[in-house]
């Protein structure tokens, strides 16, 4: 646990003073030289800091993970009041329950929700979580994951909860393809067989994705044809990426 610790204290150190070398680090935090090195060694490792050339100052800087992490953080902040007013549109115009997700390891959990005008609906209340590989929501914002983060979120076997649980890896990965080159997902039961989502990412200006916007209905609602709902749901998605950018 000191480990980690002198680890994040040394990033902070970094991204206060970068550039900034090894003996200046271990002067300015008051603590051995070697400690200092292990824990730079650390950082470089998982890619949050990157060493420069003397033309460019010598030393540690930050990497651009550091600023996607940041972007996130500020996306999760805002993406709810951006969200909000187009969730209640998107909402009026179908008529379906609508959802908001972030994710969280390997999972997705909805964070805002509009009901659905429908006698007939699923409660979904805010909190649920949902495994990202059996989403819309999930696979959605998996698909435009940067490589290392993608094994995050899928560290093993894909566990299967209906016969439409898409479980195999290369296959999943297809979908993801897919999924990133048309700009939304379609979970047809693959939680559970009585429900249906059609789903779209929310990225920052560098791509990263923050959230996921997602109609979510009953399976028997879902056409066979998912295209203008899928590009409803991407093109609102869209709408709220644009608006927590401007935040």
């Amino acid at each position: 646990m000191r480990s980690v610790i002198t680890a994040l204290h040394v990033l902070d150190a970094v991204a206060e003073r970068q550039p900034i070398g090894v003996s200046d680090l271990a002067r300015a935090m008051d603590i051995p030289k070697s400690s200092v090195q292990r824990a730079l060694r650390a950082l470089e490792s998982a890619g949050w800091i990157r060493s420069v050339a003397p033309e460019q100052g010598s030393g540690w800087v930050l990497t651009t993970k550091a600023g996607d992490l940041a972007q996130h953080i500020a996306g999760d902040l805002g993406v709810r009041e951006a969200a909000l007013p187009v969730m209640a549109e998107l909402r009026d115009r179908t008529g379906e329950e609508v959802h908001l997700t972030i994710r969280e390891d390997q999972e997705v959990v909805v964070i805002e929700r509009v009901e659905s005008t429908h006698p007939v609906r699923i409660h979904w209340p805010a909190g649920t979580r949902s495994p990202c590989h059996a989403s819309a929501n999930g696979k959605a914002i998996l698909a435009h994951l940067r490589p290392a983060d993608l094994a995050v979120a899928l560290p093993g076997p894909l566990p299967g909860f209906t016969e439409s649980t898409i479980t195999a890896p290369e296959k999943l990965r297809a979908e993801l393809a897919a999924v990133r080159a048309r700009g939304y997902a379609v979970a047809r039961s693959e939680l559970r067989a009585d429900i249906a989502s059609v789903a779209a990412p929310i990225l920052s200006p560098s791509g990263t994705p923050i959230a996921a916007l997602s109609v979510f209905l009953p399976m028997h609602r879902l056409d066979d044809d998912t295209a203008p709902l899928g590009e409803l749901v991407r093109a609102n998605a869209q709408r709220i990426a644009a608006a927590v950018a401007t935040r």
